[in-house]
Formats: structure tokens, C-alpha cells, sequence
């Protein structure tokens, strides 16, 4: 028995990963090719466990309808897809057409593209454009995490009674809790401020940089 989680090894994380659902060719492509033509960038997609358990999560809540903020190249949008029905729909925001042309390809690779919308600028706009009544049943939000105050306003309204919203990078690689940078100084008063929200019930997971999901009332 243990009253915390343990840390992960290289070894460890190797294990972890090969005894739940591996990635497949395609996203093993993915994250090759991404960290081939963006190594500086390459940081930035998700984490092998993390995306299988997007899809895990999306299909576990029977979701339909799905946006996701902050797309990159793809992993994180390919494994939600992955999730939803034939007819679900993933809409997908980011502001750049290099990164998310790499997406559409593995999209399409996949065999998900028609499944999934991409909106092209500012997230902090674009949301607005959505419906304005409870339809959503899954949110990811994985972008600039200053603007994570922001999307979380936009989305936690749209959410149906029972939808999820889940939040990438809530430890900052442990930096939260003596935060040293703008982000981090941003991402510990998102957090102070989700779990202060009466409207949701939350729980911080230790997964990869940390992953908070919010189940809305």
C-alpha cells in the first residue's frame, strides 16, 4: 500500500506503457515525425499513456460531441477521435495551419478526419462561436496556459450535465508549487480557482505532466 503516487523511472514508464493499449503505427508515426521536423516543439504533444487514455475516457462517457483547445500536430485530437462514434464530432482550435497540417494528414491516415472540425485563431474568440447551450460532452484543453482561465469560462457553460473537462500541464512539471515563470504563475491560479468552482467536481491525476479532469454538474 502507498499514500501517494510513486514516481516513474524510464523503466517504469517503458513498463507502463507497453501493459496498457500501445500506440499503433500511426501514432507512433506521429510522434516521430513530430519530433523529427519540430524537436524544440516536440515537447508539446501528448504523452504515449496520456493519448490512450483519451480515447479510453472519451469512449468510457459515450461522447458525441467534443471540442479540444490547443491542437499541435495531431496525437491528442487523433485519440480523441478515435473515441467518438461514427457520427461524433471533435471540433479542434489552434492558431497555426504548419502544426495542424501535419494533423489533418494523420487524420486522414486514421480514417478520422470526418469526424473532426478544425478552427484556425484564437481560441479566446473562436469558442464563442459555439452554441451556447449544454450539448458538450468532453473538453480538452491543452494550449497557452495563460489563456486557460479563459477557455474554461467558454466551456464549463456548454458542458451537458455529466460532461468532462479535461486540463493538460496542471503541474508544470512541478513547478506549481514554488511556480517560477508567467505560466506557472498561471497555471497554480487556474488550478486554485477549478477546484474553488461549485459547478464542478474535480481530481488532479499525476499523469504525465499532470491532467485535471472536471466533471461538470
Amino acid at each position: 500500500m502507498t499514500l501517494k503516487s510513486i514516481p516513474l523511472t524510464d523503466d517504469l514508464h517503458r513498463y507502463l506503457v507497453a501493459h496498457g493499449t500501445p500506440p499503433d503505427e500511426i501514432l507512433s508515426d506521429l510522434a516521430r515525425e513530430t519530433l523529427e521536423l519540430l524537436p524544440e516543439e516536440a515537447s508539446m504533444q501528448v504523452a504515449p499513456e496520456q493519448a490512450a487514455f483519451l480515447t479510453f475516457l472519451t469512449r468510457l462517457l459515450g461522447t458525441r460531441q467534443a471540442v479540444e483547445v490547443g491542437t499541435f500536430t495531431g496525437m491528442s485530437s487523433l485519440a480523441i477521435a478515435r473515441g467518438l462514434p461514427e457520427d461524433g464530432q471533435l471540433t479542434c482550435f489552434d492558431i497555426s495551419e504548419e502544426y495542424t497540417s501535419i494533423a489533418r494528414r494523420y487524420w486522414a491516415r486514421a480514417g478520422v478526419e470526418d469526424r473532426i472540425e478544425l478552427r484556425i485563431g484564437h481560441a479566446s474568440d473562436k469558442l464563442r462561436e459555439l452554441p451556447r447551450e449544454r450539448y458538450l460532452d468532453f473538453a480538452f484543453i491543452d494550449a497557452d496556459k495563460t489563456g486557460y482561465p479563459i477557455y474554461w469560462a467558454e466551456l464549463v457553460p456548454r458542458m451537458r450535465p455529466g460532461g468532462v473537462i479535461a486540463i493538460d500541464n496542471v503541474l508544470r512539471h512541478g513547478r506549481v508549487v514554488a511556480p517560477q515563470s508567467a505560466d506557472d504563475r498561471a497555471i497554480a491560479a487556474f488550478n486554485d480557482d477549478v477546484v474553488a468552482d461549485v459547478r464542478v467536481d474535480a481530481v488532479m491525476l499525476p499523469i504525465a505532466d499532470g491532467l485535471t479532469l472536471a466533471h461538470v454538474h
